[in-house]
Order: structure tokens, then C-alpha cells, then sequence
């Protein structure tokens, strides 16, 4: 569904991105993890043709991006951006009936198929409940789920997500990646997301970009990519790593963490 060939980007003389190649195949779910400024939201903006790369290529279901219209990509994936604050005053129901726009061809209207699309998304993402409410009165959290609703509601066989669940509860974390697994599952999507959640990121995901800093990446299953050596050489922290049935878990130490767990326990 996606390949990218010896991609590289940089803003002014900085690199983000230097000779990079993955290929993500049709119905998995990948994590792209990394420190601050490593490349992870540029990345997500080449695939959608919003940034032009200095070299290299991405395909979309074997097309060249830069190919696409408009709404031809609108119908190949949907992208949730970081959380905003919106300018205008759109209630729930319509900023998620934004996201049926790119199947209309002649007419705005919203049509039964479209208001069916709608609100299974709201159900999905819980958001049903508050609907008619302006998106500006919500907290950061359930405006972040309306935007997911929104891409939901896109219909697309790619989501792009860029840290869908920062502003989220533990509980509604969860929600959302289960939500995402079920979509992978069920309906057979594609998904791609942006997250900091490393032990989140082994429990659901088949496959895991981990950007370093200078251009570097790793990139295979969690199990290989995200062990403990490569995640403190990456992120410039000491952590505990260990392992509950098959699933990893690390945990990052700072030092006042780190002197606890070294005394002998009681």
C-alpha cells in the first residue's frame, strides 16, 4: 500500500530524513517511534503531499503521490494531525461530516450513506453523546477523538495518525488503539501512527520505524526494533526493560527512579 524508496528531506541544511526505504504492506499496523525532531510528523506530511522530498519516492497503492489530486488522496488515506484549537464555531456532527467531503462529487449534501458513516464514527470513537456541542467547548481529549471520528468517517484504506492519543486518558489511550486494532482486523486497514507509547506500540502493532536522530532508522517487528539497547541509544535515557508473557514493557529510569529500584525490597 505504501512505498517509500531512498527518501530524503531536510529543512534548510538540517536532515530529517536521509535515505530512508520502508514498504507497508496492505492491512498492517505500523508504530513510527523517535525522539523530538527526528522526522516522524515529516514523514507523515510527504506521504500526503504536503512537503516535496529532495530525493526519492513514495508510492500510494502503487501510484507516485505527487500524481494525485486532491481528492484522489482523500480517498486513499486520512490523516489526524496533532490536536489544535479550531477557529470556527463547528459543532462534533459537522466537523466529522467534514470527512465525507472528498466522496462528494456534485452535491454537499449530506446523503443517508453519509449520516450512517458519521455516526457509526461517533460511536466508535465515543463521541456520540456530545454531537450537537461546539468543537471549540471540548477538552483537548475528546476534541482529539473527534478528530479521529473524523478520519473514520473518511473511509479510507490508509489512516495516518500523528499522536492520536497525547491528550488522552489512560483509558481512552487504550480505547484508541483498540479501536485501531479492530479497524486493522475487521475492515482491513492500513495504519500508520506517530506515537511516544513504546509499550503501547508492542502490544498492537505488527511493525514498528523507529527514527533516530542524523537520518538513522531501525525498522522491523517490536520484538526486534524496540529492545532496550537501541531504545536508550535512541532516546538518550537509561531504562528497565522486561517482559510479561510475550509482550515487552520498558520502563524509562531517571536517576531518583533508578535508586529505588536498585535497593533490596522489604
Amino acid at each position: 500500500m505504501i512505498e517509500i524508496q531512498n527518501l530524503s528531506f531536510a529543512y534548510a541544511e538540517q536532515a530529517v530524513l536521509s535515505d530512508l526505504s520502508v514498504s507497508v504492506a496492505k492491512n498492517e499496523f505500523w508504530a513510527i517511534v523517535g525522539p523530538n525532531g527526528s522526522g516522524k510528523s515529516t514523514l507523515l506530511s510527504l506521504l500526503t503531499n504536503q512537503l516535496k522530498s529532495q530525493s526519492g519516492s513514495v508510492q500510494i497503492d502503487g501510484q507516485d503521490v505527487q500524481s494525485y489530486d486532491t481528492r484522489q488522496l482523500a480517498s486513499k488515506l486520512s490523516l489526524v494531525r496533532q490536536e489544535f484549537i479550531p477557529a470556527f464555531g463547528f459543532s462534533v456532527n459537522e466537523t466529522v461530516m467534514m470527512g465525507r467531503f472528498n466522496r462528494k462529487k456534485t452535491s454537499f449534501f449530506a446523503q443517508n450513506k453519509d449520516i450512517q458513516a458519521v455516526e457509526a464514527a461517533l460511536q466508535a470513537t465515543e463521541t456520540l453523546t456530545f454531537s450537537d456541542r461546539p468543537l471549540g467547548h471540548l477538552s483537548g481529549g475528546e476534541r482529539q477523538r473527534v478528530f479521529i471520528a473524523r478520519a473514520l468517517a473518511q473511509e479510507t484504506p490508509i489512516l495516518l495518525l500523528d499522536e492520536p492519543t497525547s491528550h488522552l486518558d489512560l483509558k481512552h489511550q487504550v480505547r484508541i488503539f483498540d479501536l485501531l486494532k479492530q479497524m486493522q482486523i475487521e475492515q482491513g486497514k492500513t495504519i500508520l501512527l506517530v506515537t511516544h507509547d513504546i509499550n503501547l506500540s508492542c502490544q498492537y502493532c505488527d511493525r514498528v520505524l523507529l527514527l533516530a536522530d542524523e537520518g538513522k532508522s531501525y525498522q522491523g517487528s517490536p520484538n526486534e526494533v524496540l529492545d532496550v539497547e537501541h531504545i536508550e541509544r535512541t532516546f538518550g535515557v537509561k531504562g528497565y526493560q522486561g517482559r510479561i508473557r510475550n509482550e515487552k514493557f520498558f520502563l524509562p529510569l531517571g536517576r531518583f527512579s533508578k535508586d529505588i529500584l536498585e535497593k533490596d525490597p522489604e
